[in-house]
């Protein structure tokens, strides 16, 4: 869905209905325009960010960048062809990003912390125990983590990376074993902060993460 919104506003720039230096209308107005939910709306203008056409300006909000015609001429498609490029280069930001997370949440969680990361992980066994898919407790899981570091950049910058993975790794979760292979992924990690063992929770968030970009990457669809 994101990406037909993505599409419908970069038509509206090659149109000219949106010129260079324009303001982008709030995200409920595009919402309400497109007839969709303002989480496609937000993930849409965050793939034109990355993608070149528009650009968040302090004080302006996102505004449409200068671009040349050519720049225009094929951006969203090429993007979109190349998109297992682009999910290579989000997976490479969260290895890089969360195995750091997990050794600082083994320096600083407290006693409530490690239990509400349980009780998640205990919620995420049950289901997959019953063959359904958690991926609500696979990101909470995460999510708890990053929040443990009491840092509220690095939860937005998850948040994020979460957002732009979402198609993803929903459909990566459908694959045969990969709901087993995340379980025992956050098990490791699990044991590793209970144990306030910073750099065995770095490596197995490093293993966790490698483990889930190969099965990621595999599962996407051919452009």
């Amino acid at each position: 869905m994101y990406e037909e919104v993505a599409e419908r506003i970069r038509r509206l720039i090659v149109d000219g209905r949106l010129h260079a230096g324009d303001r982008l209308p709030p995200e409920r107005e595009l919402a309400e325009r497109f007839g969709v939910s303002r989480t496609s709306v937000r993930d849409a203008i965050r793939v034109l960010e990355l993608i070149g056409l528009l650009e968040p300006r302090q004080g302006d909000g996102t505004v449409v960048r200068d671009l040349s015609p050519d720049a225009l001429a094929q951006p969203l498609a090429s993007i979109l062809i190349h998109n297992q490029a682009l999910l290579a280069e989000l997976l490479d930001v969260r290895r890089m990003f969360e195995p750091p997370l997990a050794a600082r949440a083994a320096t600083l969680a407290t006693a409530d912390d490690i239990a509400r990361l349980e009780e998640i992980y205990t919620r995420q066994a049950e289901k997959v125990g019953r063959g359904e898919v958690a991926i609500g407790e696979d990101s909470e899981f995460h999510y708890s983590i990053a929040k443990m570091t009491r840092n509220r950049v690095a939860l937005k910058v998850l948040d994020v990376l979460m957002d732009l993975l979402q198609e993803s790794r929903e459909r990566s979760l459908q694959v045969p074993g990969r709901m087993q292979r995340s379980l025992a992924g956050h098990r490791r990690i699990l044991n590793a902060i209970k144990r306030r063992d910073a750099r065995s929770a770095e490596n197995a968030m490093r293993q966790h993460v490698a483990e889930i970009e190969d099965v990621l990457l595999k599962s996407q669809p051919e452009a």
